[in-house]
């Protein structure tokens, strides 16, 4: 149930980021629930295998090369999903960025099980 909630919050806050952030495009709430789907499993099996690749990389930057994973991440996302779009790497950065800020927020007003 828990994971469930954190699908739609993570779509209401990719809804709420492509209202404000320009260069980022939704096309509805159903788009964003699938966002929130494939990002979910982009991170499960995609991400552990990029953070393994990039591990020297990742430590040389004392974890902040993990912002640019997470910015594949979603334009890899932008490249599966018709209906969402991200207009390059920069703005791809500064979404995962503000995403996980808004995911932190709200996964704490969930609170642990």
């Amino acid at each position: 149930m828990k994971f469930i909630l954190r699908i739609l919050l993570t779509a209401v806050a990719v809804i709420l980021l492509s209202q404000f952030l320009p260069g980022v495009s939704v096309a509805g709430y159903g788009t964003a629930i699938i966002v929130a789907i494939v990002l979910a499993l982009l991170n499960l099996i995609v991400k552990p295998i990029l953070v393994l690749f990039t591990l020297p990389v990742t430590i040389i930057t004392l974890g902040l090369f993990l912002l640019v994973i997470n910015a594949v991440i979603i334009l890899l996302a932008d490249g599966f999903i018709t209906g969402f779009a991200v207009d390059g790497f920069w703005v791809a950065l500064i979404f995962s960025l503000l995403l996980s800020l808004f995911q932190s927020v709200l996964y704490s007003l969930l609170g642990s099980d």
